[in-house]
């Protein structure tokens, strides 16, 4: 399924529970956040960043922005991406996979016109989302408390690891492109993705109660979601504590 609608039902669905959440009493601090004062206050201040600086250039991006433009512009960013994908998998031990994905990215490279055109996914190479928190948690690396990273977002303490690792897999890391040439590939690449999310967070907007539980929510189911494969399942420590409860209330019993 497309990450991004998966993301879409996800903040759909910690929408609905936000609002039934509502009305219950007020549950104790949650274990997953333990650090909710600092993150809140983070939070905060993305939230101005964005009415300011990123939703702003994003709607303007949109207007004048053909979409058949703004599918090529993400096509290429993707295709780019793609590389990180390929070095994750191969990292993960996913070797056929890794190759496949190789296959995908030289299909777009060329015959797609540097990535603008997706002609590897009508040729049955499904586009792939892999991240090095993925390959961490693969590596045994445990996730850690939420933690939200100034204007990177929500993430975890293992997320800090692989905002450098996703950031060393990155090959505009590697061009040597001038200080403007790659800020500005940076700046196009973040405006894109915000563009294709403004839907998502007008959803958001909506729907939420608690627009830092919305968002936080959301996240942590998104991630195990995303770290799944094989017997792999990141532990989720609310649902730990839950099952610890339940286990000391039985032997009392």
């Amino acid at each position: 399924m497309n990450m991004r609608v998966e993301f879409a039902r996800t903040l759909i669905l910690n929408g609905t529970f936000a609002l039934l959440s509502a009305c219950a009493a007020t549950p104790a601090t949650d274990p997953r956040d333990p650090y909710e004062n600092y993150n809140r206050k983070v939070q905060s201040f993305n939230d101005g960043l964005d009415d300011y600086l990123m939703k702003p250039a994003a709607e303007a991006y949109r207007s004048v922005t053909p979409d058949f433009a703004n599918r090529g512009i993400s096509n290429f960013f993707s295709n780019v991406d793609d590389i990180g994908v390929i070095a994750n998998e191969a990292l993960q031990g996913s070797f056929s996979q890794s190759g496949l994905d190789g296959a995908r990215l030289l299909i777009n490279s060329t015959v797609g016109l540097a990535g603008f055109v997706d002609v590897a996914t009508m040729l049955d190479f499904p586009k792939h989302e892999e991240s090095f928190d993925k390959t961490l948690a693969i590596w045994g690396v445990e996730t850690g408390p939420y933690l939200v990273l100034p204007v990177l977002g929500p993430s975890s303490v293992r997320g800090l690891g692989s905002a450098v690792g996703d950031a060393a897999l990155n090959p505009v890391t590697y061009l040597g492109l001038p200080v403007a040439a790659s800020m500005g590939s940076g700046a196009l690449s973040a405006v894109d993705k915000r563009a294709d999310h403004l839907a998502i967070e007008k959803i958001a907007s909506e729907a939420a109660i608690d627009r830092y539980d919305f968002f936080k929510n959301a996240f942590l189911s998104h991630r195990r979601y995303a770290v799944e494969v094989g017997d792999l399942r990141e532990d989720d420590p609310l649902e730990s504590a839950d099952s610890d409860d339940s286990q000391t209330k039985e032997a009392g019993n």
